[in-house]
């Protein structure tokens, strides 16, 4: 195998090393932080579901956790459904 052979699959080889630094790995990181935010979640956390509700959690197990909306009114989500942890108490 020469130089001359390899010539034509340099500009592919280049196309592929920007789309894994520009979309790939970014979107692996991001995925990776979401992972990382879904594990730690924790009984007495404000949070914001994907539906944007908003509440605090009550009771939370592997898969399902029970979050208070309003008074008197308890949701249960999938873990997976919440979008983000609420640090200030403003929101």
């Amino acid at each position: 195998m020469n130089l001359e052979s390899i010539g034509p699959f340099v500009p592919l080889i280049l196309l592929f090393v920007v789309f894994y630094f520009l979309l790939i790995r970014p979107q692996q990181k991001q995925q990776k932080l979401r992972k990382e935010m879904i594990s730690n979640l924790k009984k007495g956390d404000r949070v914001v579901t994907i539906g944007g509700i908003h509440g605090v959690i009550k009771e939370i197990d592997d898969t399902v956790m029970s979050m208070r909306v309003a008074d008197n009114l308890n949701l249960k989500f999938s873990r997976a459904a919440v979008d983000r942890v609420v640090q200030d108490e403003a929101e």
